[in-house]
């Protein structure tokens, strides 16, 4: 099959004008009152009757014609007879003459024969009479017909979006059902064999990954106002990917396709759009997300994202959401933004404009730090963790670290993370975090923790493993920015290998590995219990007078590595290993079996320049409260 190349790519503008080119309006429809909040209405709403529509008290007091209270006052009270009450939601009965009075509740209708009314505050009654003891002018304490909204006064007008304060007005005006701007209707397809659905079972031997394009674009799609529906996964294959493409296409305002989109030959969803609609536009000079389409299907708009997570979301909320919201009648949201500086030098020099996901950080003094998170597009963290993007120009080749930046926010309410944290992974340290009010932890292992925090990125660094003196081995070649750095505070960690229960391999420690046939899952050399594991290695090797490479060579699996701390045991439960680098809390929580085969420290190291950051004190307190806690055990 023949590839598809990307010579010319289209600048961000031009794919903004072909995408603007596209209609996506939905039309109009009328919702009841109680689902138009939110929604932006298509036409004028005229008030059809006067708010309110009678004459009416607005205290509780009594009603009467205000010449006859004329001259009263505290000493000289004017008399006026008690002729009958009126409460709210009851037609008057009575037809006032002069030197009477009514009694009256707060929104009654005056009755006839009365232009003002008195608070029951400024009278006494005496038997069948009330004594007035001030005057009160025509209109006093009344509100007329009309004078909230008069009848023919324009009430709202096209392009309100509904508040809650207009659902009451236009209840007020007796309306139960508006015109509004039809949503536009977005039809999301996600691309791939190996995608399956969030709640099903997944295979990852053959390959399977959940699907995040799907619902992470339907939110998107929400929050910019369009209506989003989702359609079964479409496979490589052509003529089944045209199917489901050509079922959306008729079925809604825009489609949506995630994935397909690059120049691999059995990306296809290009060869759909050429032959069956109209492919305005195929890669645009933007990072990440090059491999965008633009065109039409049948009826319906057609935008093709990238495949992977970053990519998608970034081109979705660079250019799709805007027109969404242009399409539904809602306008841009409020820009909010934040000035910092690099917290390091980021290169770059691809000729592209880049959108390059950020987290922010703040110093001591509270000054903002701009700090790049990028696991690559298909990884879906690299946005959970990020605050916010800055736009690198094409033809920047480097951001300096200082650098003034200007961050977008993804939303306007995102703050800074209280603590930013980065380095091993550990279960005490989880159970400390969640007694800080807005952390964030990276968990990137010891070594780019240790490298992070000389750099000046994060708050405090993690790292664990054997030390020497005060200085972790596994850091040891970092130069040791603990020099530096100060620990607030450690605790040890039984580490070991975790296997089956009941233990059937009866793997008593490491020698296990070397001397019986058995399948082992290791950690990355970023993480400290490899670094445990080497130096027990070592030891082993000597204490057998043999070289520590023939060690290692003798255990199956020694290089395949897991990053995370529980990936490995969780092998061992699925039956795809005999035995895994763990903790004993991990083989624990996971009813797996333990074998013991040492300690090792971890210690929370702080950036010298954070020392005096209230969540940096705040966590010093913990790690004390919490050795003093362990040491009462």
């Amino acid at each position: 099959m023949e590839r598809k190349e990307f010579r010319d790519l289209a600048s961000p503008e031009e794919a903004r004008e072909a995408i603007a080119s596209l209609s996506l309006e939905g039309g109009v429809e009328r919702v009841s009152l109680e689902d138009a909040r939110g929604r932006v209405l298509a036409a004028r709403l005229d008030a059809e009757l006067d708010v309110p529509g009678f004459d009416r008290a607005s205290l509780d007091g009594y009603a009467l014609r205000a010449r006859d209270t004329f001259g009263a006052d505290e000493a000289d009270p004017a008399r006026l007879e008690i002729v009958g009450e009126v409460h709210a939601g009851a037609e008057p009965d009575v037809n006032l003459e002069a030197g009477e009075a009514v009694e009256i509740s707060t929104g009654a209708v005056m009755p006839p024969g009365t232009d003002a009314m008195v608070p029951v505050e400024r009278t006494d009654t005496d038997d069948s009479a009330v004594l007035v003891r001030t005057s009160v002018a025509p209109g006093d304490n009344v509100m007329f017909a009309g004078a909230d909204v008069a009848a023919g006064e324009r009430a709202l007008g096209p392009g309100t979006r509904v508040t809650p304060r207009d659902i009451g007005l236009l209840s007020a005006l007796g309306i139960d059902e508006v015109p509004v701007r039809k949503r536009p209707t977005v039809g999301i397809v996600s691309t791939g064999d190996e995608l399956v659905r969030p709640g099903e079972d997944l295979n990852s031997d053959r390959g399977e990954i959940y699907d995040v394009n799907s619902y992470t674009i339907a939110a998107g799609v929400e929050d910019a106002g369009g209506e989003p529906v989702l359609y079964p996964h479409a496979d490589d294959e052509q003529d089944e990917m045209e199917r489901i493409l050509r079922q959306a296409a008729k079925e809604c305002d825009l489609v949506l396709s995630s994935g397909s989109t690059s120049a691999s030959a059995v990306d296809v969803v290009y060869r759909v759009i050429e032959e069956r609609g109209e492919l305005l536009l195929h890669g645009v000079a933007v990072k990440p997300g090059k491999p965008v389409l633009v065109g039409r299907l049948s009826s319906s708009a057609y935008v093709g994202l990238p495949g992977y997570p970053v990519s998608a979301m970034m081109i979705f909320r660079t250019f799709v959401a805007p027109a969404i919201r242009q399409a539904a009648g809602l306008p841009a949201p409020d820009a909010a933004t934040v000035e910092g500086r690099m917290a390091t030098q980021e290169r770059y020099g691809e000729g592209r404009l880049r959108l390059m996901p950020v987290g922010l950080v703040e110093d001591a003094d509270g000054e903002t730090l701009v700090y790049p998170v990028d696991k690559g597009s298909g990884a879906t963290t690299s946005l959970a963790e990020a605050d916010g993007v800055v736009e690198v120009a094409p033809e920047t080749d480097y951001l300096e670290a200082g650098e003034s930046v200007t961050a977008t926010l993804f939303s306007p309410d995102v703050r800074p993370p209280s603590l930013l944290g980065v380095g091993e992974d550990d279960p005490t340290l989880n159970r400390l975090l969640d007694r800080l009010e807005n952390p964030r932890y990276l968990s990137a292992g010891s070594r780019p923790g240790l490298r992070r925090l000389r750099e000046g990125v994060p708050d405090v660094a993690v790292v664990a493993g054997p030390t020497v003196g005060n200085v972790t081995v596994a850091t040891a070649d970092e130069d040791e920015a603990d020099a530096n750095a100060v620990e607030l505070g450690r605790w040890n960690r039984e580490w070991g290998l975790i296997v089956r229960p009941g233990n059937p391999a009866e793997i008593e420690g490491i020698t296990a590995l070397v001397d019986q046939d058995l399948r082992f899952i290791n950690r990355t050399t970023d993480s400290g219990l490899r670094t445990s594991l080497g130096k027990a290695i070592t030891d082993l090797a000597d204490d057998r007078g043999t070289d520590r490479h023939d060690i290692v060579e003798a255990i199956d699996g020694f290089d395949l590595a897991l990053r995370a701390h529980e990936s490995p045991a969780r092998k061992v439960a699925a039956g795809d290993a005999d035995a895994a680098l763990g903790l004993a809390e991990t083989a624990d929580r996971l009813n797996l079996e333990f074998v013991p085969v040492g300690e090792e420290p971890v210690r929370v190291l702080a950036n010298p320049d954070r020392t005096a950051k209230s969540s940096v004190t705040e966590l010093e307190a913990l790690l004390e409260t919490d050795a003093v806690s362990q040491r009462d055990q």
